[in-house]
């Protein structure tokens, strides 16, 4: 279980009675106060892949630990060129030329090797002719084609902040630092439960009435795209007791729980009263958003339960603006919207009252600037625009007509999908 209790009193009453919808950046904000960071553990720096630095890494020694060769060619005195030195002996890479270089003479190394004792400049192998057991060399300069000791970082140097997401990069860095060990947060673990008789999953048969589950499978894949650990919980029925059954086992097991679908006004929508069994206590009722109103967040006595509308569109918008969040949170990262501003290529009119989020295409025109294009179709159901579709575009409650090449708020899609 993952809650802040020293911030539970925001909206700690708000019960299952009805709620007018919060805006995004409040019911984001009251979602995160109930969220706190998890617990660190070190783990070998070849299983950290994805996961967040809780502690900085620090150099253990200079890199390089020596001058080196930048260039295949000969290590040289600079006194000494243009001159016919005497080629003595060879530094190659790990294996280095280990006596002073004397006056007139010249050793034969490799890029990235130790430049030897006395030597203070590398002329390229192009530049010079060979000659039996002696070379001609050109004139050269102290440090030509020389890597000081500590060129890229020295011991002690901070190469990685707490609070960074170890990619291939980051690891080369830990491992250039020499740390077979990073201290790390604990991988969120998330789980999924879906609900509804018109629900089946991929590869079942679906009956005249019903259709596939493709807003879990969606989700649950950017959940682990952002670092948690996911498990998808069987897609339950229409009943409070095996909505509240399930729940109850997932919660057990898990850091968060994302309730997807049940929680409009229907019928059937019985996610809230089956968590209420467990003590829900709401934090967000709904969200004045487009789409995606049906968003709720709570805890119970289990754990904390982010609800997700079951429209699959509205789900995956809605993961990008609280779920990803949620997740930074626990991990202790900086969030990082991504957000970008982008000329529009048409025309918008005026948006209602919920903030509006609408599929749209990024491009960049002749001159470089990003232009946005909105699709002609918004309506929330359709999950086949997202094939096309790379950002969002945020309109926010109440705004004006926008004219063509308005300046607009757009969330690139591409870092999320």
């Amino acid at each position: 279980m993952v809650l802040d209790k020293a911030a539970s009193d925001v909206s700690r009453n708000l019960t299952a009675a009805k709620h007018p919808p919060v805006g995004v950046a409040e019911a984001r904000a009251a979602m995160l106060a109930m969220i706190a960071p998890l617990p660190i553990e070190t783990i070998a720096a070849s299983e950290a892949h994805g996961r967040v630095l809780a502690e900085p890494v620090l150099a253990d020694r200079d890199q390089p630990p020596f001058a080196a060769s930048s260039m295949d060619g000969y290590a040289v005195r600079s006194a000494d060129c243009p001159g016919r030195l005497l080629l003595v002996g060879e530094s190659a890479a790990g294996r280095g030329y280990e006596i002073m270089l004397r006056l007139g003479e010249a050793v034969r190394i490799s890029t990235g090797a130790p430049l030897p004792d006395g030597a203070d400049c590398v002329v390229i192998q192009e530049d010079v002719t060979r000659d039996g057991t002696h070379v001609v060399v050109p004139a050269a300069r102290q440090a030509d084609n020389v890597r000081p000791r500590a060129f890229d970082f020295a011991a002690g140097a901070r190469l990685l902040d707490a609070g960074r997401r170890l990619n291939g990069v980051g690891l080369a860095l830990a491992a250039a630092a020499g740390a077979a060990h990073l201290t790390v947060r604990r991988r969120p673990r998330v789980a999924f439960l879906s609900s509804g008789d018109e629900l089946v999953p991929a590869g079942a048969s679906p009956g005249p009435f019903q259709i596939y589950d493709s807003a879990v499978p969606g989700v649950s894949a950017l959940a682990e795209h952002w670092g948690a650990s996911v498990q998808r919980l069987a897609i339950e029925r229409d009943d409070v007791d095996a909505i509240a059954r399930a729940a109850s086992a997932g919660l057990r097991e898990c850091d968060l729980l994302i309730v997807v679908g049940g929680a409009s006004v229907g019928d059937h929508d019985h996610a809230k009263p089956a968590l209420a069994r467990i003590g829900l206590q709401l934090a967000v009722d709904k969200v004045a958003v487009r789409p995606g109103k049906p968003t709720w967040f709570g805890t119970t006595d289990l754990g904390p339960v982010l609800g997700l509308p079951g429209n699959p569109a509205s789900a995956l918008v809605c993961a990008l603006l609280f779920l990803r969040p949620i997740l930074e949170k626990m991990a202790a990262r900086a969030s990082d919207s991504g957000s970008v501003r982008a000329r529009l290529a048409a025309a918008l009119p005026a948006n209602g009252p919920r903030e509006h989020y609408l599929r749209a295409r990024l491009e960049s025109d002749a001159t470089g600037q990003l232009v946005v294009t909105a699709f002609e179709q918004q309506d929330s159901s359709l999950l086949s625009i997202f094939s096309t579709a790379d950002a969002l575009i945020r309109l926010p409650a109440g705004s004006e007509a926008q004219p063509a090449g308005a300046l607009v708020d757009v969330l690139p899609l591409g870092f999320t999908c």
